[in-house]
């Protein structure tokens, strides 16, 4: 079936006697990927027909007329009456002869001084750049929930783990506020990546540029891009706009991955410290009593596929000569992939912070198991009596070790036993060795204290607006 654009003319069709099978014309095709950029398309369109009539090149008759057509098919693609042509191939095809349909002979001036080249991948960066802003606005609503969560939670107790071994207590404010940070860097990657990607491609024609009198300073200023591309070759060829992109929500996603993992593992049985909403849990078709947290899961899952979908992206490019070649029609594809994925994993764990029940009393009996005390009677030791921290440090190893002879705490043993390891451990000791002494007295900045989780989670709401 030939590419036809009425009267029986191809797009590209008069150097050749024959038409693509069937099959060429599949693998060709790539309408039901880029239809996604049909805003991106009518908007550059636009764009380059003004520039056009205000250098003189078509006429300001025929600017009306392309202008108005555009605007009867960007209605039609509102609406759902826009007329998909699969033969046509791609997006910009298809509006092209629509638009020709419509308007007749002045649609065929709009292709002037460009090429599907620059044309395809001037859309593509401007859908990137609206993909980075959503991405970014998904990201600080997550944050925005974390930091909610972190305020309700300054003083709840829970244990740090190093190995996933109960380390030292820590305050779940705390911890929350660590993923704030995480999505804050994430937050900041796409933000370069927006501002690396704002280059204007169109006027850099197939790859040479073009001899008509162009402003591309206007057609990217327009567009809202803050420059035109230097150099035509790089323009039409340049995709590490994109692979930046998924890089930084490969980065992005195994942040996501790292926190459901700590739900999957905070709602289980064996830890106890938190339970997901009904919303936000399915069940087992043979086990009544599951409550499994599979959205959580998915997301671990899920951020493996981005990572892939970057490495796919990558393969694509990283043997191409300059400047084009059909090996980047896929990369629509796993750029949108990666973004559609990568949103509704921060949805999904934005849903999931919002609603997830914690168990602080779980919490806080978890935090008093292990030991969790022994840094702090290292460092009273060191603070009262003036031990070298290494003998502090062997000292308490003694103390932990009398501790699980007795199967008891720090806290439970008597100042006898701690006496007979060394004799000056007066009484006083034992105001360190509960959870929220502990906790409490970590104040250093960026340190797990409630008055430091409070100040952070002030900082980060006026940050995020949220006040």
């Amino acid at each position: 079936m030939a590419v036809t654009t009425g009267k029986g003319q191809t797009m590209w069709g008069g150097r050749f006697a024959a038409t693509p099978t069937d099959i060429m014309e599949e693998i060709n095709a790539s309408l039901d990927i880029d239809r996604r950029m049909a805003a991106e398309d009518i908007a550059g369109s636009r764009a380059h027909a003004d520039m056009l009539a205000e250098m003189g090149i078509i006429s300001e008759a025929d600017n009306e007329a392309i202008q108005g057509g555009l605007d009867t098919v960007a209605e039609e693609l509102r609406n759902g009456s826009f007329p998909f042509r699969r033969e046509l191939e791609d997006i910009h095809m298809n509006v092209e002869a629509r638009l020709k349909e419509l308007i007749g002979e002045p649609a065929g001036r709009l292709h002037t001084a460009r090429s599907r080249n620059d044309q395809v991948v001037t859309d593509f960066r401007l859908w990137t750049r609206g993909a980075l802003d959503e991405a970014m606005q998904l990201v600080a609503g997550l944050q925005s929930a974390l930091v909610g969560r972190a305020g309700e939670n300054t003083e709840t107790v829970m244990p740090g783990f190093t190995h996933l071994q109960t380390a030292q207590p820590v305050t779940l404010g705390h911890h929350l506020l660590a993923y704030a940070e995480m999505l804050e860097r994430d937050r900041s990657r796409l933000l370069d990546c927006a501002e690396r990607l704002n280059e204007c491609p169109l006027g850099s024609a197939a790859l040479a540029g073009t001899g008509f009198p162009i402003d591309r300073d206007m057609t990217a200023e327009a567009l809202g891009f803050a420059r035109p591309m230097a150099n035509s070759l790089d323009a039409v060829s340049a995709r590490d706009f994109a692979l930046e992109a998924l890089a930084a929500l490969s980065i992005a996603a195994t942040h996501l991955s790292r926190l459901a993992e700590e739900i999957v593992l905070w709602t289980s049985a064996q830890f106890g410290f938190a339970q997901l909403t009904d919303a936000w849990s399915t069940g087992s078709s043979i086990m009544p009593q599951k409550r499994n947290p599979d959205a959580a899961e998915l997301i671990r899952a899920k951020a493996s596929l981005i990572t892939g979908l970057y490495s796919s992206l990558q393969g694509a490019v990283k043997a191409l000569p300059l400047a084009y070649a059909k090996d980047l029609q896929d990369d629509k594809r796993l750029t949108f992939e990666a973004f559609d994925t990568y949103n509704l994993c921060v949805r999904a764990m934005t849903g999931m912070i919002e609603t997830i029940n914690f168990k602080p009393e779980n919490m806080r009996a978890a935090a008093a198991k292990g030991f969790s005390t022994a840094t702090d009677l290292a460092d009273w030791l060191v603070r009262e009596l003036g031990l070298p921290f290494r003998d502090a440090h062997h000292v308490t190893g003694q103390l932990v070790a009398k501790a699980e002879e007795k199967a008891c705490d720090l806290s439970d043993l008597t100042l006898a036993d701690m006496q007979s390891v060394n004799a000056k451990i007066t009484d006083a000791v034992f105001d360190v060795l509960t959870v929220e002494a502990s906790a409490s007295s970590r104040t250093s900045y960026g340190a797990t204290s409630p008055v430091r989780v409070a100040e952070q989670v002030a900082q980060w709401k006026q940050r995020l607006r949220l006040e």
